[in-house]
C-alpha cells in the first residue's frame, strides 16, 4: 500500500491498459465514482484470454494450480507430449526459472495462502456480476451447477479432496455424487466409461467474448474512451502519470491501471517482483447430439466444457509458451483425445472456433493487485479465474484508487509482496 488516505478526493482521470475483463471491469467501476477512463489496448477488445474461456463463474472452483500434486503431475507431463500440462523443449532461463519458483510453492501451506486468498474474492464475485448486468451491461449470466465426470470413484477422490481443502480455508460450497440415473440426466453427454459425478452446486456461466464485449459497450456509453495501441511504458509523472503509446502522443492522467494479463511483467516489472507468465489455454466449438444442460468438468484430463451457441465449447490444457506465439494444432488433438473417452455424442471432427490464449499465471497461486508507485496500480495473474474475478478486482482496486485505503482483501494480493 503507497498511502493510508488521500485527501485530494481521488483521481478524477484514469488510463487502463488491457481491454480485458479485468481491465474493462475496473474501468466500468471507476466511472461509477465520477472518475473520467480511458482504455487503451493493443489489440482491442477481448483480445487475450478474455475470448476463449471456458466462461465459468465459478466461486466453488477458483482452485488454485500449485497443488501439492501439480508437482508430480508436472513432472510426468514433461515426457508425455500428449498430456494436458506442455512445456516446450527449448533452453528459456526466464521460463524455466519461473518454473522453478513454482514448483517451490507447490506445497499445502502455500496452496492454502492461495485458497485463502481467493475466498473474499468469491464471496462477491457473483454480486458483481449483478451489479454490471443492472446496470447496463447487456449480457446474460446463467445460474446452475458444474458437473465434473469421472470413470471410478479414486479418480474423483483428488477433486474431493481440493474441494475440502477450500472448505477448511473458509471457502462456503454445496457438491453432491452423482450416479445412475441422476448421473445421466444432469449430463447426457456423459459416455458410458463414466461411473461417477461431483455436481459443484450454485455456479454461472456466461458467453465470455459476449459478455467482455458488452461490457465494453457500456464503459463506452457511459462516455470512456477506447483505443487500440500499443503502451511502450507507465510511469509515475508529475502529480498524475504518463502513458507512453506507440506512434502517438503520450497520454496523461492522474491515475493509471495495468491490466494486461500475461503481458503483465512487460510493463510492470521494474516495480513488481513476481513474475507472470502465459499459461495458454485452447479451446474449440463443437456439435453435439445430446442436450447440454450445463457445463461439464473433466478433472483428470483437465478439460471444461461449457454449452455455446447451440454446441459445445472445449477448453483445456496449460502450455508454457510466449504468450504472442502460434497455436500448435496437437495441443487442440490431445484435448480431443482426453475428452473422447468421457464424452458421447460429441462430432469432434467438425470442430471450430479453434482458439488459443494466454492465461496470467504467478508463481505462487495468487493475483497481484494494488498500488505499485505514486498512481500507477497493477491488476492480473488471476490464472484460470480471471473471468470469475475480473469484476469484483475492478470494484476492490477502484475502492482502492479512489479512497487511497487498501481493501482487506487486497492485502494478501499486494503485488509489492
Amino acid at each position: 500500500m503507497m498511502a493510508d488516505e488521500r485527501f485530494d478526493g481521488g483521481p478524477r482521470s484514469a488510463i487502463v491498459v488491457g481491454a480485458g475483463i479485468v481491465g474493462l471491469s475496473t474501468a466500468w467501476f471507476l466511472q461509477e465514482r465520477g472518475v473520467a477512463v480511458t482504455v487503451v489496448d493493443r489489440r482491442g477488445i477481448a483480445a487475450g484470454a478474455s475470448w476463449g474461456n471456458a466462461g465459468w463463474v465459478s466461486p466453488a472452483l477458483t482452485i488454485p494450480l500449485n497443488h501439492p500434486s501439480a508437482l508430480a503431475h508436472g513432472l510426468r507431463s514433461l515426457t508425455d507430449p500428449a498430456a494436458p500440462l506442455h512445456v516446450p523443449a527449448r533452453f528459456d532461463v526466464g521460463l524455466w526459472a519461473f518454473l522453478a519458483r513454482f514448483a517451490a510453492n507447490c506445497r499445502r501451506s502455500a496452496w492454502d495462502r492461495a485458497a485463502s486468498a481467493n475466498v473474499p474474492f468469491n464471496a462477491e464475485c457473483l454480486e458483481a456480476f449483478d451489479v454490471l448486468t443492472g446496470n447496463g451491461v447487456d449480457a446474460p449470466t446463467t445460474d446452475g451447477p458444474i458437473t465434473a465426470l469421472f470413470a471410478t470413484e479414486r479418480d474423483a477422490a483428488h477433486l474431493i479432496d481440493e474441494l475440502e481443502g477450500l472448505r477448511r480455508v473458509g471457502q462456503p460450497l454445496r457438491y453432491r455424487t452423482l450416479e445412475g440415473p441422476s448421473l445421466r440426466d444432469a449430463a447426457p453427454l456423459a459416455s458410458d466409461d463414466v461411473a461417477l459425478g461431483v455436481s459443484v452446486e450454485d455456479q454461472r456461466f456466461v458467453d465470455p467474448g459476449r459478455f467482455t464485449h458488452a461490457l465494453a459497450q457500456a464503459v463506452a456509453d457511459r462516455g470512456g474512451s477506447i483505443r487500440t495501441a500499443t503502451v511502450l511504458d507507465v510511469r509515475p509523472s508529475g502529480h498524475g502519470v504518463r502513458v507512453d503509446v506507440d506512434g502517438a502522443d503520450p497520454l496523461t492522467a492522474d491515475a493509471a491501471v495495468i491490466a494486461t494479463g500475461a503481458w503483465l511483467s512487460r510493463l510492470a516489472s521494474r516495480w513488481v517482483r513476481t513474475p507472470v507468465r502465459a499459461g495458454r489455454g485452447y479451446s474449440f466449438t463443437v456439435p453435439v447430439n445430446r442436450p447440454v444442460p450445463g457445463p461439464l468438468y473433466l478433472p483428470e484430463a483437465r478439460v471444461a466444457c461449457t454449452p455455446y451457441r447451440g454446441g459445445l465449447r472445449v477448453a483445456g490444457t496449460m502450455e508454457f509458451r510466449g504468450p504472442d506465439e502460434p497455436g500448435e494444432p496437437a495441443r487442440l488433438d490431445a484435448i480431443v483425445a482426453a475428452a473422447t473417452p468421457l464424452l458421447g455424442g460429441v462430432r469432434w471432427t467438425e470442430r471450430t472456433d479453434e482458439w488459443v490464449g494466454p492465461r496470467p499465471v504467478t508463481t505462487d497461486g495468487r493475483p497481484l493487485i494494488g498500488e505499485v508507485a505514486a498512481g500507477v496500480f497493477v491488476a492480473g495473474g488471476h490464472g484460470m479465474w480471471g473471468l470469475a474475478h475480473g469484476p469484483i478486482t475492478g470494484r476492490l482496486l477502484t475502492e482502492q484508487i479512489t479512497t487511497g485505503k487498501q481493501p482487506a482483501a487486497l492485502w494478501t494480493v499486494d503485488p509489492l509482496r
